[in-house]
């Protein structure tokens, strides 16, 4: 057996299961635990934490480090997680209190360096722009309010802490990789220049990142899995070369195959060349094959230098917000929706006072209704302001007072609120020169360099395209897209992506050639007027599409029903296409 180090994620998000820790401690052998809790939102959450209770970090973490510190200890398991969030100083703390408590020596570290809110002004008059990565604009031009400024750190300052002998690594905004780059380095002792070996566990890292996502939670063929009752979560055992395996423990539901695989690594990603502080990881260069029941293995993955820059995920103040969803009914729908919206700013003075109006109405009314609910449309109305008093109680107050002085059939689909503030994200860039990660372990302060400081010498990778197979002729038949193909998508700042990969290689010749970017505008209308970047991905079957600005400023601010993108993929499966009849006849549909 090639020897492997197993490291088990239990977290994919803040809010995540809470007994994963315990069970993925007790239902077998790992080497590490980790844990990824931070979303660009889950940031500015963890500031409102702060400012309020004195804390800026994932709580939830102490409650599982109790459950599981014991077993840890007693097997040697180290515990590696990015739940310091904002505070991991105070974070690391609180484990040390837990520690006592159950009477544990044990090494608890933490690592600091991300946060430059302190520095930005100093920065910027170093000539740092801090260009938001979707809209272009410098953040000295916007009048947005500055709340957090964190650099996504890499994996080194975890491996120097486990090289001390740590036994948790409490980590602040490192990138989400990184929690599995880090104890894979220190297993193995790689090297800052093990590029492929480093891509491999970045490939890794981010298969896992969101927890049983990779074990069938959001899989677009999910009637493939046999069982949701009680989704493992999923561990990759990676080896000494970079190439790992991804699977979950014994008895538990889900699946790992090489769908809910590849579903998860085209998971909010744009280039193939997946950008990391420690190294680049070309995505469209590595293998993926079924090696087991509920065992799939990744090979090849080849890296190379990481970028100059670091990622810096920015939250500012935008503004406030105020918003209705409306019921229409019934009969002439686009009318009603004319006169109430026209009425409604009328009597408010207007919609050119507010910053920002959306208005969107969603016919999701049916002809010949057969309940009362089937003849419903929606009417959503949000309005932006930096002025708090043109979104609050008088604004709510104008759509309820014209409720019975207006068209037939209304109804409030939402509470009517009195406005809230709402928060930008802007995701940038800084210059890796003003990066340093430090490592605190009992008295010891350790400081860590990014790669790319060290001058090490240049490694670039050109990755040679996978043959595209021939595209299917003949006859075609008519048949929703999601039948042949599945999706997975996701947010990307004010940008998602949407994932597209063929179960076969015959039907990969069709998507390749049938899947163009103006296709897909045609398919959903609503990007029609935005620019897509298409990546081919031949050596999974796969594209992947980046749809820039969809999400206007982010999760935190979008007034899409889905801000975050989650369902754009399976929206795109719903769509109806003409498919040649020689794809059908491998899923027995054809006549």
């Amino acid at each position: 057996m090639t020897e492997v180090i197993k490291i088990a994620n239990c977290s994919g998000f803040y809010g995540d299961k809470l007994s994963a820790a315990k069970e993925m401690v007790e239902g077998g052998p790992i080497d590490v635990l980790t844990g990824d809790y931070l979303a660009e939102l889950t940031m500015a959450i963890l500031y409102g934490q702060k400012k309020s209770r004195n804390t800026g970090y994932v709580g939830t973490f102490l409650k599982q480090v109790k459950q599981v510190l014991q077993p840890c200890m007693e097997n040697n398991i180290k515990i590696v997680s990015n739940a310091g969030g904002l505070n991991p100083a105070a974070m690391a703390d609180a484990v040390k209190e837990i520690a006592k408590e159950l009477n544990l020596n044990v090494k608890v570290a933490y690592i600091d360096g991300d946060d430059l809110a302190p520095n930005i002004e100093q920065l910027q008059n170093a000539g740092e722009l801090f260009t938001n990565m979707d809209t272009g604009v410098n953040l000295a031009n916007t009048k947005n309010t500055l709340l957090t400024a964190n650099t996504y750190l890499g994996a080194w300052g975890i491996k120097e802490a486990l090289d001390q002998g740590a036994d948790i690594v409490i980590c602040p905004r490192v990138t989400d990789a990184a929690v599995v780059i880090g104890p894979a380095a220190w297993k193995f002792n790689w090297q800052r220049d093990d590029y492929d070996q480093l891509a491999g566990a970045l490939a890794a890292g981010h298969i896992i990142e969101c927890g049983q996502q990779a074990t069938g939670g959001n899989y677009a063929f999910f009637q493939e899995v046999p069982n949701f009752d009680n989704p493992g979560y999923p561990i990759a055992e990676i080896e000494a070369n970079g190439n790992f395996t991804i699977t979950k423990h014994p008895g538990t539901a889900g699946l790992v195959s090489v769908g809910t695989v590849t579903a998860q690594l085209l998971y909010e990603i744009s280039d193939p060349a997946y950008k990391n502080p420690d190294v680049i990881g070309h995505f469209d260069s590595l293998r993926i094959e079924q090696a087991g029941e509920d065992r799939v293995y990744v090979s090849g993955c080849k890296g190379s230098c990481p970028p100059p820059t670091h990622k810096v995920c920015i939250n500012t103040l935008g503004g406030f917000r105020n918003g209705f969803e409306i019921a229409l009914t019934g009969l002439d729908i686009e009318a009603k929706a004319d006169i109430l919206t026209t009425t409604f700013f009328n009597n408010i003075g207007g919609k050119q006072q507010f910053d920002d109006v959306s208005i969107e109405l969603i016919r999701s009314d049916k002809e010949n209704p057969q309940t009362n609910e089937e003849a419903f449309a929606r009417l959503r109305i949000i309005a932006k302001s930096r002025n708090k008093e043109l979104l609050g109680r008088l604004f709510s107050a104008k759509m309820i007072e014209i409720f019975l002085a207006n068209v037939p059939g209304l109804g409030v689909m939402n509470p009517i609120g009195n406005g809230d503030s709402f928060l930008v994200y802007w995701p940038t860039l800084v210059d890796s020169q003003y990066v340093t990660e430090t490592v605190h372990l009992d008295n010891n302060v350790t400081e860590v360099k990014p790669t790319n400081q060290l001058g090490l010498p240049a490694v670039t990778h050109i990755v040679e395209p996978a043959e595209v197979p021939p595209c299917p002729i003949g006859d075609t038949v008519s048949m929703p897209l999601g039948r042949l193909f599945g999706t997975r998508s996701g947010d990307k700042g004010g940008c998602a992506n949407v994932g597209v990969w063929a179960t076969s290689a015959e039907a990969y010749g069709f998507l390749h050639q049938f899947l163009t970017v103006e296709k897909l505008k045609q398919l959903m209308p609503e990007t029609a007027e935005l620019e897509i970047v298409r990546y081919d991905l031949a050596n999974i079957h796969s594209l992947n599409f980046f749809i820039k600005g969809i999400l206007g400023e982010g999760v935190a601010s979008s007034v899409r029903m889905d801000p975050q993108a989650k369902s754009m993929g399976e929206y795109l499966r719903a769509k109806v296409i003409e498919v040649p009849v020689s794809l059908t006849k491998q899923l027995n549909l054809a006549e």
